[in-house]
């Protein structure tokens, strides 16, 4: 029996990797977000599968679940919306998986904020004006954030930021980064990346707080800040010109 970790994607039910397609085929339990994930994936799994909606359970439960499956030697599908490297609260479910002695497996999603850079058409790194992506948040009700971690300390950076969770304290975002990009600086919200639902706006630090309260925005929003988002007259890469010479093109 194993639990095997799978990244839903940002949404679309195309976006899940062929590998977590197949997992959740042949697992006769599947236990999912409910509130995060479409349920348009749940066609994946097998007729007859136990479907676990996770949203109104806290930890002690869905390990109750881990426990019965276990038990039952049943595989199990635990669907997790984006990908399971950030933000997932995989880390503490595997804690407890390893105590018990319950193997597991990881597989990736595509990320959130991949899918919100593809809703826009931006690539967030680009020559000479942007090559960090940080990804972080703001403190909240499920955790604080480190001391360190500040938005300020990241906006210090010029990188691209792609901030989670947040989209309630745009405000508060928009003040933090301004002395550091500039009002004048592209910003974008898209919530529900790759959802039938998307919904992207697009403006400036000075703009975007406005933007975002004509059309309310409560949940499952990504908030992007950075140069890039608005790059034109760039630099090429040179790793495409014809004088630059690497191991499978010569000069």
């Amino acid at each position: 029996m194993t639990v095997h970790f799978i990244g839903a994607g940002p949404g679309a039910p195309d976006l899940i990797t062929l590998r977590g397609r197949d997992l959740l085929a042949r697992c006769p339990v599947c236990l999912y977000a409910g509130s995060v994930v479409a349920p348009a994936l749940l066609a994946h799994c097998p007729p007859g599968a136990r479907l676990v909606d996770t949203a109104p359970l806290d930890l002690d439960a869905i390990e109750a679940e881990y426990r019965r499956a276990h038990a039952a030697g049943q595989d199990v599908a635990r669907l997790h919306s984006g990908d399971l490297a950030v933000y997932s609260a995989v880390a503490e479910q595997v804690r407890r998986l390893e105590r018990l002695g319950i193997p597991y497996t990881l597989t990736p999603g595509v990320p959130a904020f991949a899918a919100a850079a593809a809703a826009l058409g931006r690539e967030l790194t680009v020559p000479e004006v942007a090559q960090s992506v940080v990804l972080t948040r703001l403190s909240g009700r499920a955790s604080a954030m480190p001391p360190g971690e500040t938005l300020a300390a990241f906006g210090a950076t010029g990188a691209t930021l792609a901030i989670h969770l947040a989209v309630h304290a745009l405000g508060r975002i928009v003040a933090t980064l301004t002395p550091f990009y500039g009002a004048d600086c592209p910003a974008a919200v898209v919530v529900r990346a790759s959802w039938p639902e998307e919904r992207r706006l697009r403006g400036t630090l000075a703009t975007i707080e406005a933007l975002a309260a004509a059309e309310p925005v409560e949940r499952m929003a990504l908030v992007l800040v950075g140069p890039a988002l608005g790059a034109e007259g760039f630099r090429e890469s040179a790793l495409y010109d014809p004088d630059y010479r690497r191991r499978f093109r010569g000069a």
